[in-house]
């Protein structure tokens, strides 16, 4: 039976060199995967980067584009040609949102610096840091500040600041 036992012992052997190198092809296609996955990321990013890039050259021109259509007159916006120069307007916006460019949200939203950038305050009845005029349009590609947005916030002079420190919206400080 010496036989029988050698041959036990060769198969466990073996056996344990297979799960070996089992484990090992496992960990290297896993570290593939990772490689490829992290590849396919970063080419991602690349473009992304890119894009931004163009888009800092092109948007101040849209930003012009549309600053200008705002000053047709009323009575020339039935011309054929106005209509026209409109028509490529909207095809241009079509394209920033096919490139997953969004203008930011300004007017009637709070105050956020990721977003915005304050060049200005207003007296107001809105709550204070509510944003109550944009100046120069913001854009984001994806989820990422291309320009923040420029805007005018509103100072909302019924809140008084107690002598604490404490913002009091316009209440009378409690005596204790």
């Amino acid at each position: 039976m010496p036989n029988q036992e050698n041959d036990d012992n060769q198969i466990a052997e073996l056996q344990a060199k297979c799960a070996e190198y089992l484990s090992g092809w496992q960990r290297a296609r896993a570290d593939y995967e990772n490689l490829q996955k992290e590849l396919a990321s970063k080419v991602r990013e690349t473009a992304d980067f890119t894009k931004a890039g163009i888009l800092i050259e092109i948007l101040p021109l849209y930003d012009y584009f549309k600053m200008a259509l705002t000053h047709i007159p009323e009575e020339m916006k039935k011309l054929d040609w106005v209509q026209g120069v409109m028509h490529i307007n909207k095809g241009f916006g079509d394209v920033l949102r096919n490139l997953e460019v969004e203008e930011i949200a300004t007017t009637g939203e709070t105050f956020n610096p990721e977003y915005h950038e304050s060049v200005g305050s207003q007296e107001s009845e809105e709550p204070d840091h509510r944003i109550i005029k944009e100046v120069k349009t913001g854009y984001k590609l994806k989820d990422k500040v291309i320009y923040p947005a420029q805007v005018i916030v509103a100072e909302n002079k019924s809140t008084i600041i107690n002598q604490g420190g404490q913002i009091n919206n316009g209440q009378p400080e409690m005596e204790e």
